[in-house]
């Protein structure tokens, strides 16, 4: 069994390079291989120390994958390992145009509610939206190595994401 230390990161764990545009294949791969050996069925007859550190290995690598597959969370995760914190609790400050930008959209949801055409609209514009600034963390991240910046873009995505869910919420119950 593969030998899980806490100094490993997430990335070193699935043997990925540490950057914000991964492979998702091969970290799927990885984590199939891994969860298949460490499965509990594997390790049934093995002692109690074994058994544990198959669950702990499991549990771990549940909460990598789940952490790099979701492009947010792997942002940030990063943003952490390079010493930055979000700090998404306390750090709600947002470029004025962002700002507008979120109530245009929250007014169009208000105000356009029971119109689909409008919303769906609406949900390609986020959509390109959100697109656009993955881009940008990708660059600040991958390129430019400016883990602040990639901070702040992701703190803005987290808003973006929220009104899709919301957005998405809406066009369903018009469905």
């Amino acid at each position: 069994m593969a030998n899980l230390s806490a100094s490993d990161d997430y990335f070193r764990f699935f043997g990925l390079n540490q950057q914000f545009n991964i492979d998702l294949p091969a970290l799927d791969q990885a984590y199939l291989a891994i969860q298949k050996e460490v499965h509990p069925d594997r390790h049934a007859r093995g002692t109690e120390s074994e058994q544990r550190l198959a669950m702990q290995m499991a549990t771990f690598a549940n909460t990598a994958y789940q952490t790099l597959k979701n492009p947010i969370q792997r942002g940030l995760y990063l943003c952490q390992l390079h010493g930055v914190d979000a700090k998404l609790e306390t750090n709600t400050a947002m470029p004025a145009a962002f700002l507008m930008k979120q109530m245009e959209w929250r007014e169009t949801l208000d105000e356009q509610a029971e119109d689909l055409p409008e919303l769906e609209a609406l949900m390609v514009e986020v959509e390109q939206t959100k697109s656009d600034i993955l881009v940008e963390i990708a660059q600040a991240i991958d390129s430019a190595k400016n883990y602040q910046r990639a901070a702040e873009l992701l703190r803005g995505l987290l808003f973006v994401d929220k009104f899709a869910i919301e957005l998405d919420d809406a066009i369903a119950a018009l469905i």
